[in-house]
């Protein structure tokens, strides 16, 4: 039996996932705090790779800090997102702004407040639904996606 394990696992590679985390930052006024992504345009959620050795809630407070200049105190995880073509997981989390003042970093070129409107408009689905579903109080969410598109809720 011993053999015929380790001949299974030789055959087939275990597959390779990266784990990323992101802030929903609400402020009281409802505003949610998105980048413009300077690698490609787009307009996301503050975030980035988990470091090996950091809790998820301590990543999430970092790349958001990193990223737009805003300190968070972290609040609870609202969903976990898997791009299927990437083989990333991103836990997402809502956050409250604790301090500090919005900037731009080396990966982003414009930080803003945006109304939930806003984030439908600016955003792809499936970044803009990671933010949505913060705001639903319904969470966990458990989602997947190629990238473009969510796959059906299953």
């Amino acid at each position: 039996m011993l053999l015929y394990m380790s001949q299974s696992q030789e055959a087939t590679p275990p597959p390779l996932h990266s784990v990323s985390v992101a802030g929903v930052v609400v402020r009281e006024d409802g505003r949610l705090l998105a980048i413009r992504r300077a690698d490609n345009g787009t307009w996301e959620l503050p975030g980035g790779v988990l470091e090996l050795d950091e809790t998820p809630e301590a990543g999430v407070a970092r790349e958001v800090l990193e990223e737009t200049g805003i300190h968070v105190e972290v609040d609870e995880l609202t969903g976990v997102y898997k791009n299927t073509t990437r083989g990333i997981v991103a836990l997402v989390f809502r956050c409250k702004p604790s301090g500090g003042t919005e900037r731009t970093s080396d990966e982003s070129t414009a930080v803003s407040w945006l109304t939930p409107n806003e984030v439908s408009k600016r955003m792809s689905e499936v970044y803009a639904i990671r933010l949505l579903d913060a705001l639903d109080g319904n969470g966990p969410h458990v989602r997947s996606h190629d990238g473009k598109q969510l796959a059906p809720a299953g």
